[in-house]
């Protein structure tokens, strides 16, 4: 047993789980020091699993004396001047016999928001570590910073600010949220309140009892206050609100309406809300009006779900940390992404029902207009609504350096007719003994891309262990291919499996090439005119060479200015067919951002053809050049 702790058998007998973060340590010397900085990595990030006795590939080498690196274990996770608290319970430290050699699995938690940072030693600010896709990292004192301020009981929107005042609010801004909040409840009795009571009642000013201080606080300024003042140097010089709008075809378009913070209107958090909240649902092909006082009028869940995607980012947001809110809206999806960490877990937030919000000031102000619910049901909400049309589950992705979250809601079925269509045309009778799960598996990878034990769950709410069975037997049946180990394991179409249909008119055994007054037919075919459901590596060394020296300059640089990847993919695709597949290969760039990106903006601008234009979502498209002058004429900008 040399290898294969990837392998499900031995991922039961451990009790892994795909999408658990995993590392091994061969510990033959005994417990190493970097298991340390591990434990505070996946304690700082989403938790994980330790192995020891197993070498970084995979590889069983045992331990020589269990219990006693066991006991070594417990000793120094207890000790305060070595590691800054033991997360651990004595089930998350067990043996295993794996073949005649033991091992030892340590399960470390995610930590909760009051036990960040998990240190290493004695001083956060150079102990503190993090999982990213590269292992551990050391954390900033920036990261440090903000992880020591979400741990306090004190919410981050409710420190009061020093030497600003009533002056520093935008008094239209505070007038239209009492129309609403009047509208909602005419008879609350904060609507007797004066402006400074009525902020106190809202969080937006606070008195200290203790100190008597007084004065504004983050929660009022943000919600409230003037743009300027907002992002002065001692108030949230990070703040930063952008609302961008992707709906036309031109690829020389980058967006077709833009929200940002240009001097034009109060760039304040209600003022965003008030203007974003319009834009997001104005074109949706569902019965929806708002009254004069912005008040929904027979809204559906669909408006409901779109409002506390906005909202939760609103009011989760770290606004400190970088980046900013940013709302983003396509023609097929919402992106809503903002700055911080989630203060619970994603199983914990799938599951409903815990609230754990940053700015509780900030959720109870749009609590009071009817905007935001206390009751962590939020992510329900959001489900339900895209429930309702049969869209693909909304995506809630966590990622660091910076610290953001994103959440992508996609308005495309989970279940397109057409994909169905085109995987029972390219795997054949074999697509229709797929059970249900594995269905869903399979058309996920095609509709997103690829898909992921994580991806799974969210669709599913199937338990982790059992979507690694269903993966890993896509992959043994041909239907899907692995990328990646462990946690960050994703998988794709297998491209072994394309099958172009017999008769197909674009097939080169059976199409005619005219070019240059030169006729090729049948298995004659014309500078690569080949099969493009073949792999790169079967088109023939001769022009397998040839397109790598073209794609060089891509393969060679991380960064190349948009004109000039297009003029690579005009090139690469003169005179053949090449799928996003073969494309992401060749210039060493990811296959769906290149569809998304570049070839189907292409398209529009009559640079690319498809090969099956009546179905241009085939997963097996393939794009060719529509004219060879085009690869040196194409000099349209960003």
């Amino acid at each position: 047993m040399s290898r294969g702790l990837t392998s499900i058998a031995l991922h039961e007998e451990l009790g892994l789980q795909e999408d658990q973060d995993l590392e091994y340590k061969a510990a033959q010397g005994g417990l190493p020091s970097s298991l340390w900085q591990t434990y505070s990595a996946m304690a700082n990030t989403d938790g994980g699993a330790i192995v020891l006795g197993v070498e970084d590939g995979g590889r069983v080498k045992g331990l020589a004396d269990p219990p006693v690196m066991r006991k070594q274990f417990w000793d120094t996770v207890n000790n305060r001047g070595k590691i800054s608290i033991n997360l651990l319970h004595e089930g998350d430290v067990t043996e295993h016999r794996l073949g005649n050699k033991t091992v030892l699995r340590i399960r470390v938690p995610r930590s909760d928001r009051r036990q960040r940072p998990v240190y290493v030693g004695q001083n956060p600010l150079t102990g503190t570590y993090r999982r990213n896709f590269e292992g551990d990292y050391r954390c900033s004192e920036q990261e440090v910073g903000r992880m020591l301020a979400d741990r306090g009981d004190e919410p981050a929107d409710a420190v009061i600010l020093e030497g600003l005042g009533q002056d520093d609010l935008d008094v239209t801004s505070i007038h239209q949220y009492r129309q609403r909040f009047s509208a909602r409840t005419p008879n609350h009795p904060w609507l007797n309140e004066d402006i400074t009571g009525f902020l106190v009642k809202l969080g937006g000013w606070r008195r200290e009892r203790r100190t008597g201080r007084e004065g504004l606080t983050v929660a009022g300024l943000l919600m409230f206050g003037k743009a300027d003042t907002i992002r002065a140097v001692e108030a949230i010089p990070e703040y930063h609100v952008d609302y961008r709008e992707h709906l036309s075809d031109d690829p020389a378009v980058r967006w077709t309406d833009r929200l940002t913070i240009d001097g034009t209107w109060e760039g304040n958090v209600f003022q965003f809300y008030l203007r974003v909240i319009q834009r997001l649902s104005a074109d949706l092909r569902l019965p929806f009006q708002l009254d004069e006082n912005l008040f929904r009028v027979g809204e559906t869940v669909v408006h409901e779900a779109i409002r506390e995607a906005l909202v939760n980012a609103l009011i989760h947001a770290d606004y400190r940390g970088e980046g900013g809110i940013v709302v983003e809206k396509y023609r097929d999806r919402f992106e809503v992404s903002n700055p911080g960490t989630l203060l619970v877990s994603l199983d914990q937030l799938l599951r409903g029902g815990i609230s754990e919000c940053r700015n509780k000031a900030l959720q109870t102000m749009f609590l009071m207009i009817g905007a935001a619910e206390k009751a962590g049901s939020g992510i329900d909400k959001i489900r339900q609504g895209w429930r309702s049309q049969h869209w693909r589950w909304p995506s809630i992705q966590e990622q660091v350096q910076p610290t953001r979250v994103r959440l992508v809601m996609p308005m495309v079925s989970l279940m397109p007719q057409d994909t169905l269509s085109e995987l029972r045309e390219r795997f054949g009778a074999r697509f229709g003994r797929l059970s249900e799960d594995e269905v869903q598996a399979v058309v996920t990878a095609s509709v997103e891309g690829h898909v992921s034990n994580s991806r799974m769950r969210e669709i599913t709410r199937r338990h982790a262990a059992d979507l690694t069975k269903t993966l890993q037997g896509l992959v043994r049946k041909g239907f899907l291919e692995q990328g990646g180990q462990k946690r960050w394991a994703t998988y794709k179409l297998a491209e072994s499996a394309v099958r172009v249909p017999v008769g197909s008119a674009h097939l080169a055994g059976d199409s005619t090439h005219n070019r240059g007054g030169s006729t090729h037919k049948g298995g004659s075919t014309q500078k690569g005119m080949w099969d493009s459901s073949q792999p790169l590596q079967d088109m023939g060394a001769e022009l397998l060479e040839e397109l790598r020296h073209i794609a060089e300059p891509a393969r060679s640089s991380g960064r190349l200015e948009t004109v000039r990847i297009r003029q690579l993919i005009l090139g690469l695709c003169s005179g053949r067919f090449l799928t996003p597949a073969h494309l992401g290969e060749l210039l060493a760039r990811n296959a769906v951002a290149l569809r998304a990106r570049f070839l189907r903006p292409m398209v529009a601008a009559g640079l690319l053809r498809l090969r099956y234009p009546d179905k241009p979502n085939r997963p097996d498209q393939a794009y060719t050049s529509a004219a060879q002058q085009l690869q040196e004429a194409v000099t349209f900008g960003d």
